[in-house]
């Protein structure tokens, strides 16, 4: 879709040079000589601009009121305002009411096209920031998860045993081995399970961004903070909040976390309020904690208080007795999605789905039988659909012998690279983890373009 800026200012050759700089750029244009009526084509706004340029000085208007008037029917659009030297003061009182930034006439077309980029950018992580904290909100796991095996039935019991106290639960394992949907199991077995239940992945945003998430900002706290917002934290008071990931967190929010923790309050970015919250906190990790206080990455005293009540998920390849019904779930769970019927799996494809090592864990199942009701044609899942049909593990140089758990990972890893020609994205999504959890693979392993497995 492309970018339609707004422009508006009485003098017709700042127009034409505006117009003709933005359109040559990419951007759809339109001006406006008269506030008036650019006040009246936004008098329904939907969205349908991405930024205006405006004006201080007009003569039907001043620049100052249009932006008044903008900020109650549409606060959500940037507005750069545009002032001569002799009117700095103007464009202090413009940004002090709301807007995003300010042009010193006259400005070269680098300077128009760095605050035009910036703001555009800016206004792109918002919405991206505004949209995951809106789909964080609706997200509701209630689902019990699903197994057979006495091994995860007793993980599982563990932690619902945790349920109708306020101890903060850290949930261990590998990634992809459920820790959300047993987060979720606490919390809708809990007195606290008629307020939410939010779930954050601390390695999925930026720190800023994070921090923004979970805390909230004031209206200012930062370039492009038009308008105030909550954070997951105010969110979820009275609720269960479940930090996934917990060990990616920065020093800086370790100890703001801790805050939480501790006292049940926090400040949100930009404020000097302190706000109260009654938070039951979820915890969730693939890293060993002990290790990272240990080398410094992460604070002992935050890890004592997520700590309280630890559980841990066992494996997939250690619970070969719930392949078979996650895997009867995961198609259903296709079907409904797709309209696509799969018949089953046949009993030798099966046979070799439980022999297989699981890296990814049952996020990995999951991908893999998407991948396969794709290929099966007939809607007969069979050995040969699978991804690791027909392939050998190896080592380097001698025989076909037996790997230990590292070494198996290794070769899985390579092999989704290889397939997917190292794009690092995709070769995750092969694998049932994060691009973050990749990256980290490659850096351990030693891993470069040229590994073989041949």
């Amino acid at each position: 879709m492309t970018t339609k800026i707004l422009i508006c200012d009485d003098e017709e050759g700042m127009r034409r040079y505006l117009s003709k700089m933005l359109t040559n750029w990419g951007y759809q244009v339109e001006s406006f000589a008269d506030p008036l009526l650019l006040l009246k084509s936004l008098k329904d706004f939907d969205g349908d601009a991405d930024m205006l340029l405006l004006d201080v000085k007009m003569p039907q208007m001043d620049g100052i009121e249009v932006l008044q008037r903008l900020q109650v029917k549409c606060p959500q659009l940037p507005v750069i305002i545009m002032t001569g030297h002799g009117t700095i003061d103007s464009a202090v009182e413009a940004m002090k009411i709301g807007a995003y930034d300010y042009l010193t006439k006259p400005f070269p077309k680098e300077k128009l096209s760095a605050v035009v980029k910036h703001t555009l950018e800016q206004q792109r992580l918002l919405e991206e920031n505004s949209s995951l904290k809106k789909e964080l909100q609706e997200q509701k796991v209630s689902a019990e998860p699903i197994f057979r095996s006495n091994t995860f039935r007793q993980a599982y019991d563990l932690a619902l045993s945790a349920a109708d106290s306020d101890l903060s639960v850290l949930v261990l394992g590998e990634s992809g081995t459920g820790k959300e949907l047993v987060a979720a199991a606490i919390h809708y077995a809990s007195p606290r399970k008629n307020s939410r239940f939010l779930a954050l992945n601390c390695a999925a945003l930026s720190e800023t961004l994070l921090e923004s998430q979970l805390f909230g900002h004031v209206k200012g706290a930062f370039t492009g903070a038009v308008q105030a917002q909550k954070g997951l934290l105010e969110e979820a008071d009275q609720g269960t909040m479940f930090l996934d990931e917990v060990g990616e967190l920065s020093q800086v929010l370790q100890a703001k976390l801790l805050r939480v923790l501790q006292e049940g309050e926090f400040i949100p970015v930009g404020s000097t309020t302190v706000r109260k919250v009654d938070v039951r906190f979820v915890a969730a990790t693939n890293k060993d904690l002990q290790q990272e206080v240990a080398a410094g990455a992460f604070r002992e005293d935050l890890y004592y208080r997520l700590n309280v009540f630890p559980v841990e998920l066992p494996p997939l390849r250690e619970r070969e007795e719930d392949i078979e019904p996650l895997a009867e779930h995961f198609l259903q769970k296709i079907e409904q999605k797709t309209r696509r019927a799969v018949a089953g799996i046949e009993a030798e494809a099966l046979a070799a789905l439980k022999k297989y090592h699981w890296p990814g864990n049952v996020r990995e199942l999951e991908n893999m039988m998407e991948r396969c009701s794709i290929i099966a044609r007939d809607g007969m899942i069979k050995p040969a659909h699978l991804p690791f049909a027909n392939q050998k593990l190896q080592p380097a140089d001698g025989p076909t012998l037996p790997l230990n758990l590292r070494e198996t990972e290794r070769l899985q890893v390579i092999r989704a690279l290889r397939e997917t020609r190292w794009n690092k994205s995709r070769a995750a999504e092969l694998l049932g983890v994060t691009r973050r959890t990749i990256n980290r693979k490659i850096k351990e392993f030693d891993l470069n373009q040229d590994e073989s497995l041949d």
